[in-house]
């Protein structure tokens, strides 16, 4: 019996910081149990509530460098002042087992993992607006007045790279931005070019059935 189960998909969430991307992510992960999300590395301090190997592999600016430089990471950026990466040999084992991986990453990281893995699918999170965005992480108080400067300035550049993303999910209600996230996930799954590998399988063993009839 041949099973049309679609070989592991990458995806990438991308979004300005305070946008909400992590609370999307952690609203549809456990509806996917085929998917695995790859927990990046940072240099950066870990924030109050944060665990090591859950949000966040915290690790030491020499230990990032030694990554670099033994090819470690899939993708590897600096930003505000601190190092962030992708684990290059956890993202490509989950892939060759036949998960689905989801990496959240920025617009720089994204760029690169498409060059590795040119089938690799996109999706960008917009805020309603600047001003909304500035709301936010405001809200958040965990910036000083300078850091928040740095930050709405590099949203601004981030939102307009977001044009080339393959989707676009815009967190002005918050339920509707994880609905959105499912059902781009569930329609990558059954797009032909992912079904095609099995749906290959299943068309070659008809034509085996039908020799040996």
């Amino acid at each position: 019996m041949v099973h049309l189960e679609p070989a592991g998909q990458l995806f990438i969430v991308s979004a300005p910081s305070g946008v909400g991307k992590s609370t999307i992510i952690g609203k549809v992960l456990p509806d996917c149990p085929k998917m695995r999300f790859s927990v990046s590395s940072t240099t950066r301090p870990a924030r109050p509530g944060e665990v090591d190997g859950k949000d966040y592999h915290f690790l030491s600016a020499d230990e990032f460098r030694q990554g670099i430089s033994s090819g470690r990471f899939l993708e590897w950026a600096r930003v505000h002042s601190h190092f962030y990466g992708t684990d290059r040999h956890i993202v490509e084992k989950w892939l060759g087992d036949g998960f689905d991986v989801l990496l959240d990453i920025d617009v720089q990281g994204t760029r690169l993992v498409r060059c590795a893995h040119p089938a690799v699918k996109t999706i960008f999170v917009l805020p309603p607006s600047m001003e909304v965005l500035e709301e936010r992480l405001r809200g958040r108080a965990t910036e000083t007045e300078e850091q928040l400067t740095v930050r709405l300035a590099a949203a601004r550049r981030e939102i307009l790279e977001s044009s080339w993303y393959d989707y676009l999910i815009i967190n002005d209600d918050l339920q509707e931005a994880v609905e959105d996230l499912r059902a781009i996930l569930r329609a990558c799954r059954a797009s032909r070019e992912a079904r095609s590998p099995a749906v290959k399988t299943f068309l070659m063993s008809l034509i085996d059935l039908t020799i040996t009839s």
